[in-house]
């Protein structure tokens, strides 16, 4: 057990700000029969449970992070080419917020780790140069998620399965 929990807990962490400070919030919702005898709810007749991991440091979702899926997180060298008017700025403290967001949309900012690296002004475009990490049961998976998620014509330069060793306890040596 302490094999498995060491594996997975270098993963368990935000894919923002990298804090292991998770809390996960689980939704039920079922329509159940009660038994006209007892009174007793029976089984579940439609029952429907979602569960969404948040991190209490930033406060953003996890969406990327299950327990339940085989998936296994991935590392993408990408670059997005995209028309100039879908990056709101290129500068600025936002900057690289701003470029994920124009280049991968709504996922680039709430699903991914999208690091960008640098981009450059390709007259009407902008062409950004980024890491990305996301989870994906396979490398062709993680190839359709992010080729979803692209607001562009995208070029993965690699695509590796990440191997990082387990996080080390504080005063442990490395």
């Amino acid at each position: 057990m302490s094999e498995l929990n060491g594996d997975r807990s270098a993963w368990l962490r935000c894919y923002r700000c990298w804090s292991q400070n998770l809390e996960i919030q689980i939704h039920y919702d079922a329509i159940r029969r009660v038994d006209p005898q007892t009174g007793i709810p029976a089984e579940g007749i439609d029952e429907v449970q979602e569960s969404v991991v948040q991190c209490l440091d930033c406060m953003h979702d996890q969406p990327h992070l299950t327990f339940q899926d085989d998936r296994t997180p991935w590392v993408a060298s990408c670059t997005v080419t995209v028309d100039q008017d879908r990056v709101e700025s290129c500068a600025g403290p936002e900057a690289a917020e701003l470029l994920a967001y124009g280049a991968l949309g709504e996922a680039g900012v709430r699903e991914f780790f999208a690091h960008v690296r640098f981009h450059k002004h390709d007259e009407e475009r902008i062409v950004v140069h980024m890491l990305v990490e996301l989870y994906a049961r396979s490398a062709e998976e993680a190839t359709e998620v992010l080729e979803d998620a692209a607001h562009g014509p995208l070029e993965i330069t690699s695509l590796a399965e990440e191997s990082r060793p387990p996080a080390h306890a504080s005063g442990e040596a490395h």
